[in-house]
């Protein structure tokens, strides 16, 4: 059995990250009383329909407040049954919840004539600390946009063929912000820079001229081993220590070339080594 729990500040994508663990055969629950996720785990053990049961449900600020406090344990005896349990936590920056609220004219299940919007949202903040504390992925989605939220959590949550650790390497640009999830960062601006010949300038790292010229670059070499052989080194460890995901992110200035070029390479002798590693690009597009 797999058990998603989905939490996360109220307007950060709840419903977003259940319709699309729904459409890939999950059976999800919307708003379950936490006090119930125990009971729910073992009936889905014990029915005789599911072989593989798949099974989402989200816990959020519309729980009792003595429910949420006991999240850790209701978590550890679900996890006591041997049951696969990962905690998704979706969040966003406070401004971007406060207009995502506006935009849609939806109510906080928190605020009221005498709580405000911005009120509502620190309480449930402090609300939700128990599930965030303890959750296996953090996704922020202030910059991702509806296709690219249903794509992450794709990418992260359900293309893991086979338990343990899942590793991302992400290429990214610094122009844009770092990525907020990022466990490891490694900032590759100082490399010889694409972007300045004009035949390379429209291409990306995935193309072979690009390719070719770093590949040419002893400093890109230098940085490929040294960034190759500390992650080849401290992942394994990562593992052991039972970390469900961790997130490698290069960047470079626009997150087109050198960054892509690296992490298509880091990604490649990763996989080699370790069992679910995933490469994405953030920035092209």
């Amino acid at each position: 059995m797999r058990l998603i729990i989905v939490s996360g500040r109220s307007g950060s994508g709840k419903s977003t990250a259940l319709n699309v663990l729904e459409d890939n055969g999950y059976y999800c629950i919307d708003n379950l009383p936490a006090g119930l996720l125990p009971e729910l785990a073992e009936r889905a053990l014990l029915h005789d329909e599911l072989a593989q049961p798949l099974v989402a449900v989200s816990i959020d600020a519309r729980n009792l407040p003595s429910h949420l406090s006991r999240f850790p344990e209701l978590l550890e005896e679900v996890r006591n049954r041997h049951i696969q349990c990962d905690v998704l936590f979706l969040d966003a920056d406070e401004e971007t919840l406060l207009k995502r609220f506006s935009e849609t004219r939806r109510r906080h299940p928190l605020s009221s004539s005498q709580r405000s919007l911005a009120e509502a949202i620190q309480d449930e903040t402090r609300l939700l600390e128990p599930i965030a504390d303890l959750a296996d992925l953090k996704l922020n989605t202030t910059d991702l946009n509806l296709y690219q939220l249903r794509d992450t959590i794709k990418l992260r949550l359900l293309n893991q063929p086979e338990p343990g650790t899942a590793f991302l390497v992400e290429s990214f640009g610094f122009k844009r912000g770092m990525p907020v999830d990022a466990d490891l960062v490694f900032d590759v601006r100082c490399l010889p820079n694409p972007y300045w010949k004009p035949e390379l300038r429209a291409q990306s790292g995935l193309d072979q001229p690009v390719a070719e010229y770093l590949a040419a670059q002893p400093d890109v070499e230098e940085m490929f081993e040294d960034i190759s052989s500390y992650l080849l080194k401290w992942l394994p460890r990562f593992a052991a220590s039972n970390r469900a995901y961790v997130t490698i992110a290069i960047g470079c200035t626009g997150g087109h070339h050198r960054s892509v070029y690296l992490t298509e390479r880091l990604g490649q002798v990763l996989q080699k080594s370790l069992k679910n590693v995933q490469v994405r690009h953030r920035d092209l597009s």
